[in-house]
C-alpha cells in the first residue's frame, strides 16, 4: 500500500496535465457493482510520511447527496467538518469528514468531483468515499494521494437504503471500510479551538446563497448550537436528530468554470481552496469578520481576525460553506 501510494503521488503532476486538457466531458457518473472483498487491511499506519511529519491517521471523507430527493441524511451530526459546495446548475452537496467518532451509516453518497481532489490534500492519506465520478476524471482521482473507495470494493460495507429512490439510495458502513476512527489528530485543517475573540456582532440567523440552494444558520441559546437548515427545511438525520454545529465558517472562494460537465451539458464548478480571502465566522451567537489563507494544497487553512490574530473556533462540529467571492 505504502509503494502504491509513492507511486500515486510521483503521477499525480503527469495525470492532471493529461486530464486537464481532454476538454469538455459530456459522461455521467459512474457507479460501483456488486460488493466484493479486496482482503486490504484498513488499520492506520504508524510509519512516518513522506514530509518527515508522524502519521497522524487518515481521516474518512464521504460525498453526500442534497438534493431535496436526498434528505434526510444518515450519520452528518457525526461529522468533525462538514464542507458544502456547490456543483452543477448551482445546486449543492456536501463532504463529510470524519475523524474522532464513525457512526452506523452514512449516506447517501454520490460522486465527487475536480475541486474535492485539492481540498483533501490537506489531510494525511485521506479516504474518499464516493459513488463514482466522471469518467476521464476517474485516473486523476486514482493518482491523486488518497485512498479512493466505490461501491463494491469491500465486501459488506455498502448497501441500499429503503425509502428512497435511486441514485439517492446509497449508503455506507464507515467501520466496516476504514475500520476505526483514526482521532481529532487527523484533522490537520489547520483549525484552531479555544476561546471566543473579542469583539464580533450579535448574530441570530445567517442565510448563505447558491444559485439554486440555500443554507440558514440559525442561533439556538439553548443548545449553544447553530441549527441547519437547507433549503428553507431544518436539517435532521433520518433517526430524528437536528443537525447543529458549534462553528459555521462562511469562506468567500473563487468558484470557476472545470473542464468537465454533467450529462446535460451544465458545467461542473470548480471551488479554489488554495488561496486566500475574507470570511465570517459564527460561533457562541455572534459573527467575526475573518479572512483566510491556504498558501499551498498540502497545507491546513488558516483564518485569523483583521488585526492578524488567529481566530479561534468553537469546540464541536464545524461547517464551511465555500460561498462566491
Amino acid at each position: 500500500m505504502r509503494e502504491m501510494v509513492r507511486m500515486r503521488r510521483g503521477a499525480w503532476t503527469a495525470a492532471l496535465l493529461a486530464v486537464t486538457v481532454t476538454g469538455s466531458l459530456m459522461t455521467g457518473c459512474t457507479s460501483g457493482g456488486g460488493p466484493t472483498d479486496d482482503g486490504r487491511s484498513h488499520s492506520p499506519s504508524q510509519s512516518p510520511s513522506e514530509s518527515g511529519r508522524p502519521n497522524v491517521g487518515s481521516v474518512l471523507a464521504v460525498k453526500i447527496d442534497n438534493v431535496p430527493g436526498a434528505r434526510p441524511q444518515t450519520g452528518l451530526d457525526a461529522a468533525d467538518v462538514v464542507y458544502a459546495e456547490q456543483v452543477e446548475g448551482g445546486l449543492s452537496r456536501l463532504m463529510a469528514v470524519f475523524a474522532s467518532t464513525l457512526p452506523k451509516a452514512v449516506g447517501p453518497v454520490r460522486s465527487a468531483r475536480e475541486s474535492d481532489l485539492e481540498l483533501l490534500r490537506q489531510f494525511h492519506e485521506p479516504t474518499l468515499a464516493f459513488s463514482g465520478a466522471q469518467r476521464r476524471l476517474l485516473p486523476l482521482i486514482d493518482n491523486a494521494p488518497l485512498n479512493p473507495e466505490l461501491p463494491g470494493k469491500v465486501s459488506g460495507a455498502w448497501y441500499r437504503g429503503a425509502g428512497k429512490a435511486a441514485p439517492h439510495n446509497l449508503y455506507l458502513h464507515p467501520q466496516r471500510l476504514v475500520g476505526s476512527a483514526p482521532g481529532e489528530a487527523a484533522l490537520t485543517t489547520g483549525f484552531r479551538f479555544g476561546a471566543a475573540p473579542a469583539g464580533g456582532t450579535p448574530e441570530t440567523s445567517r442565510t448563505v446563497r447558491f444559485p439554486s440552494a440555500r443554507f440558514t444558520f440559525t442561533w439556538s441559546a439553548e443548545r449553544e448550537r447553530w441549527l441547519v437548515a437547507m433549503d428553507g427545511t431544518p436539517t435532521v438525520t433520518t433517526d430524528g436528530t437536528s443537525v447543529a454545529p458549534a462553528t459555521v465558517v462562511i469562506q468567500h472562494v473563487k468558484i470557476r468554470k472545470s473542464k468537465y460537465h454533467d450529462v446535460l451539458g451544465n458545467n461542473s464548478p470548480y471551488t479554489e481552496s488554495v488561496g486566500s480571502g475574507t470570511a465570517q465566522v459564527l460561533r457562541d451567537g455572534r459573527a467575526f469578520d475573518a479572512n483566510w489563507t491556504r498558501p499551498d494544497a498540502a497545507g491546513g487553512t488558516r483564518f485569523t481576525a483583521p488585526d492578524g490574530t488567529p481566530m479561534n473556533f468553537a469546540q464541536g462540529q464545524v461547517w464551511v460553506v465555500f460561498a462566491k467571492a
